[in-house]
């Protein structure tokens, strides 16, 4: 009897333990995420030092930015799906050392192709983390209650880790060289390895059937595809353009190739089955509305508020930190909003607050208007990740524990994909509501306004050559035809928001809190336990 007593108290306190140490395995997950979101921003303000330094080609430089999100956004459904096999903590500590080694590399680049490879290499160490990083908070936290609680700060740490990105990158440059910007993440992840191999679970699948090499590289390729593509389209290449075409058509074949094979596999990568289940499904068509509908925008506020309002970077900057704050606030909010209203109602009333506050943005002129963009970006910021919570929580509590690791891929792989259509699609709504403006400009010469009418920033360029009253014509005519551009863009953007409210009424109404599994000991654990007392 001793034994027992003594096997069942070691099994409370192990529980004890656990149960007081999910909140401390929070905090590494969130610094791990807080990593990979700021240097998905940090390298844009350091641009035109890595320019100066290194000179690359036009090419060159659109790589040196792209192939970070183009890398990690293709290789999420297969390093999720691989935690799900060999174990998550694993592959996230796999991750973290890539990382480390990855930004020693890009910060002590003496080239371009140097560089660009750097930034592929950290492109996976993230798509190793961020999969791994919801999974193993699907484990830790089996409440769904604290597991809302534990998603809204996850969230509100990825909305700060976007925001502080360019803010940490201006500090860097102005105290040390662009390389700084990558350094800055070794330290860090000499301190999240061994307390993250300390303190965080490891956890697997059930481990049935054999992994699907040849389904997790056509998922990659397919996606990579796919995304480059759509940034392509994002950056205004046209769409019979070869290699936007190409990579889009080969890329959207090999994922149809990818669901085909699955359905016919026996123990698939990715359980389609989860794609049945209406809350699953609808949760990921919400981030993928959502991200189409915001992502695209939040380029366009930045010219607006630099070329059309004249605001230098770090202004510009600090203009948008009310959203971020509003994001913020909507995380740490939303386990409450979740208990109280539902996922529907959360879900539709966050797609329609966001819808609200595009609406309310399309009051913005040629002209300041402080109290215009700091009520419409709060409320933007409210809304977007009031949105994003719901719809997280939602599929992810509908997953499967032994698939939260592909769950986790889905949804990160949606979020990827929404904003990347967001930018493509919103970017050809924004040019072709700006072009038409510069057509007849009087005194301007059809090249000239035909120069002009590619963006904003050209068309300056162009009105400086150009000098005189013909020069300022053409600038005035820019600047009016861009604000026109923008409030087209914002009302498609509304519509789209308004569509994913209509969308989100087929999540569930109330929010279903299952009882925390307890895990009982095992026979042989406690034969172990009665030896050992």
């Amino acid at each position: 009897m001793s034994g027992t007593t003594t096997a069942a108290a070691a099994l409370r306190r192990r529980a004890a333990g656990a149960g007081a140490n999910r909140w401390v395995v929070l905090v590494v997950l969130c610094v791990s995420l807080l990593l990979v979101a700021v240097d998905a921003t940090v390298l844009h303000v350091a641009v035109p030092a890595v320019t100066e330094d290194l000179k690359p080609g036009a090419i060159e430089l659109l790589w040196i930015v792209d192939i970070y999100p183009l890398v990690c956004a293709s290789l999420l459904i297969l390093f999720g799906t691989l935690g799900d096999r060999v174990g998550r903590r694993r592959v996230l500590l796999l991750g973290y050392g890539l990382f480390g080694l990855a930004s020693g590399l890009a910060a002590l680049a003496h080239d371009p192709q140097v560089l660009i490879l750097a930034r592929a290499l950290l492109g996976v160490g993230g798509a190793m983390i961020m999969p791994a990083t919801l999974s193993i908070l699907r484990q830790v936290f089996p409440d769904r209650r604290e597991r809302a609680l534990a998603i809204g700060i996850w969230s509100a740490v990825a909305a700060v880790g976007a925001a502080v990105g360019p803010l940490l990158g201006g500090f860097l440059l102005e105290h040390f060289w662009w390389g700084s910007v990558f350094l800055v993440n070794i330290p860090l992840m000499l301190v999240s390895l061994p307390v993250g191999r300390l303190l965080l679970p490891e956890s697997k699948g059930d481990g049935k059937g054999p992994w699907d090499v040849v389904g997790a590289l056509m998922a990659a390729a397919g996606l990579f595809g796919v995304v480059l593509g759509v940034k392509r389209l994002g950056g205004g290449e046209a769409v019979a353009s070869l290699f936007t075409l190409v990579p889009l058509v080969v890329g959207a074949a090999l994922l149809v190739l990818f669901v085909r094979r699955q359905r016919r596999r026996a123990y698939p990568l990715v359980d389609l089955k989860m794609f049945a289940r209406p809350a699953f499904s609808t949760s990921v068509g919400c981030i993928v509305l959502a991200m189409l509908a915001l992502v695209g925008l939040e380029l366009i506020a930045a010219q607006y508020l630099q070329l059309v309002l004249g605001l230098s970077p770090l202004e510009t900057g600090l203009r948008l930190l009310p959203l971020t704050f509003a994001a913020m606030a909507a995380g740490l909010a939303g386990a409450r909003m979740l208990r109280r209203f539902g996922p529907r109602r959360m879900v539709c009333a966050g797609f329609c607050l966001t819808a609200v506050a595009v609406v309310l943005l399309t009051a913005m002129g040629g002209e300041d208007n402080p109290a215009l963009l700091l009520s419409g970006f709060v409320l933007l910021g409210f809304g977007l990740e009031t949105t994003l919570f719901g719809a997280y929580e939602s599929m992810l509590s509908e997953a499967p524990q032994e698939q939260a690791g592909g769950a986790a891929a889905i949804g990160e792989t949606s979020y990827q994909l929404g904003a990347g259509i967001g930018i493509a699609l919103l970017g050809s709504v924004m040019n072709a509501a700006y072009a038409p403006g510069l057509a007849a400009v009087p005194g301007v010469p059809a090249s000239a306004s035909s120069a002009a009418s590619h963006s904003l920033g050209e068309a300056y360029e162009v009105a400086a050559q150009l000098g005189g009253s013909a020069g300022v014509a053409l600038q005035h005519a820019a600047r009016n035809s861009f604000v026109h551009g923008l409030h087209v863009t914002l009302l498609v953007s509304a519509a789209l928001l308004l569509l994913g409210a209509v969308m989100a009424v087929r999540l569930p109404r109330t929010m279903q809190c299952e009882a925390a599994a307890v895990e009982l000991p095992k026979p042989r654990e406690v034969a172990e336990s009665r030896v050992s007392a």
